[in-house]
């Protein structure tokens, strides 16, 4: 429904730096603003443009221990089925004004689902995906193809393709949810549908046929050559993702320029269809950084949701610090400076490292031609 009751426009002539001087003609003008609905640029020209970003969202993060043991308390209280659809509990951003926004157009929560659970079909229009910290037992089901979900595995899902999800184990499992709620819902962009309540696809296979036709990287099946905006693969497995860091920290040791900067591997999850990133509207990556290794500070237009996946380091973003360890998790605000610092081994060697997955609304800025970053050099 429209907004019946509009907020009034309210403009006071002030005596300011670049505002006209206050006179009575100037407040019979901003009255007559008022009463058409206008506001003049030179007013509020600070706020609309300013000389760089300023975003709504701080920097905040959120202890994985705390998440997990809400969400345990959730699954013993609140029921899945029609209706609340699903137990996530998302992070809200303390300057959000009580949104369940992680940062303006990014949406992250824990989902938990219990023993022999089921989150019935629906879909909508925001694009999705889950990623797992740890555990496994839970199918998620895309359009009727059952894909089993493991500790490190990333699995993306385009918008409005049917899902629903299952846990035929004895145990409760976790995991994080990333969605573009937000930037869908300020674009006034949303459609959502209710999907039937049984699953048509009860199976639990230990490969989706998504993986089948998808998961060898160079080769595409004949039937599907042609780019498609939205992945067709719905699992990233973790074995492939810590090879592929592992190797870039090898080949660096070995004399190689691979790595991002020294001591940090990092690889972006893509299409296998076009090589562009597996979601239109949200970039994931995840990111290695070496014992000891410390990454530049760097500052980008859009925001970040980060996950801990192991080790144990020090973040650093804008005035804000933290020790964080497994599952913890973090925003990175539009144009704050970020840097990492992963601890070193215990036993003072290269052994051990900190994993982060990372999640951003970078192709939005992108196919805007809003992208900008800038890296502080030491």
């Amino acid at each position: 429904m429209p907004n019946t009751h509009p907020t009034p426009v309210r403009l006071e002539a002030r005596d300011a730096p670049g505002q006209p001087p206050v006179t009575p003609e100037l407040v019979e003008l901003y009255q007559g603003f008022e009463e058409e609905m206008l506001i003049p640029l030179w007013y509020d020209i600070g706020n609309l443009m300013p000389f760089h970003p300023i975003s709504k969202a701080a920097p905040h993060m959120w202890s994985w221990k705390n998440l997990i043991k809400l969400a345990e308390k959730a699954g013993e209280i609140v029921a899945v089925g029609r209706g609340g659809e699903r137990r996530a509990i998302a992070l809200a951003n303390p300057t959000l004004g009580g949104r369940p926004y992680a940062t303006p157009t990014l949406w992250a929560a824990i989902q938990y689902l219990c023993p022999e659970e089921v989150a019935p079909y629906h879909r909508h229009t925001q694009n999705a995906f889950r990623f797992v910290v740890e555990g496994e037992g839970v199918w998620t089901v895309v359009n009727s193809d059952p894909v089993p979900m493991r500790r490190g595995d990333f699995l993306p899902q385009g918008g409005w393709a049917w899902h629903a999800h299952q846990n035929p184990s004895q145990h409760s499992m976790a995991w994080i949810d990333g969605l573009d709620i937000p930037f869908q819902y300020e674009v006034e962009a949303t459609f959502f549908e209710f999907g039937p309540e049984e699953l048509d696809a009860k199976e639990t296979p230990d490969v989706s046929r998504a993986e089948m036709l998808w998961g060898r990287a160079g080769l595409t099946p004949l039937n599907f050559v042609g780019p498609t905006p939205k992945s067709p693969l719905l699992a990233y497995r973790w074995e492939f993702t810590d090879a592929a860091l592992r190797d870039q920290l090898q080949l660096e040791k070995a004399g190689h320029q691979v790595t991002v900067e020294p001591g940090h591997a990092a690889v972006r999850y893509t299409n296998p269809n076009n090589g562009l990133d597996v979601l239109p509207t949200i970039r994931t990556e995840f990111h290695r950084i070496a014992a000891g290794a410390e990454t530049a500070p760097l500052k980008e237009t859009g925001s970040s949701v980060f996950q801990v996946f192991d080790g144990t380091g020090t973040i650093t973003v804008g005035d804000s610090l933290w020790n964080v360890e497994r599952g913890d998790m973090f925003v990175v605000p539009s144009w704050v400076p970020f840097s990492v610092k992963s601890d070193a081994g215990q036993d003072g060697s290269d052994s051990g490292h900190l994993d982060l997955f990372r999640f951003s609304d970078s192709p939005i800025l992108e196919k805007l031609d809003l992208a900008r970053v800038e890296v502080e050099k030491n």
